[in-house]
């Protein structure tokens, strides 16, 4: 029998996430953890996303004692073996973007639950295939404003949704949280993410 959860700690600071996690009926208490994200020397990307999910779910956990489920997560955009940052500025994004033309790239989220001191990760891997971009609706693009704080040039769920041909995975794990292994996750450890409320950190 599933337990009640009230509330869920999110270890974040994202309105998506947030968004998220109010879709399946959870209203989390949003308490932002800062960490060190540097890589580790040799650390594979793929490998990078995993600790971060979890270092931030532990510093959450620390932050708010532990009394909580805890959730972390991490996302990175990868076109050959190369991650996509923020681009820095018109340049750098457009050069991002024809990259990605008519051409797929992945997305990697992990996420990090812990809960009774113990901590559960799971990893979704996506895959998305951009149609053939001109230089014209790029430049159109990066004058709305949308690409310039967002990994890879892009937010999926806002206008770039026009350049997406094909979608391989988890549109909310390209968002910033699979909500189909966040919520199997909670399952398997007996939480229930139904009727979940908020309160006060």
């Amino acid at each position: 029998m599933n337990e009640s959860i009230s509330p869920l700690v999110l270890a974040s600071a994202s309105p998506r996430r947030v968004a998220l996690l109010q879709q399946i009926g959870i209203s989390p208490i949003v308490h932002p953890v800062d960490i060190d994200e540097t890589p580790t020397a040799n650390e594979l990307v793929t490998d990078l996303v995993v600790r971060l999910a979890r270092e931030k779910a532990q510093q959450g956990a620390l932050e708010t004692g532990g009394e909580h489920p805890v959730i972390g997560s991490d996302t990175v955009g990868l076109i050959d073996g190369k991650v996509l940052l923020k681009p820095v500025d018109f340049a750098d994004a457009e050069a991002m973007l024809l990259n990605m033309s008519n051409r797929w790239h992945e997305i990697h989220t992990a996420v990090a639950l812990i809960y009774q001191g113990q901590c559960h990760e799971v990893t979704a891997v996506s895959r998305v295939k951009f149609r053939e971009l001109s230089c014209d609706e790029i430049s159109e693009y990066w004058q709305s404003g949308e690409p310039q704080d967002k990994a890879g040039a892009y937010a999926v769920q806002g206008l770039a949704a026009v350049f997406i041909e094909r979608i391989e995975g988890s549109y909310s794990g390209i968002m910033g949280l699979p909500l189909f292994e966040t919520a199997q996750l909670m399952r398997e450890v007996g939480l229930s993410y139904t009727n979940n409320k908020s309160a006060e950190a």
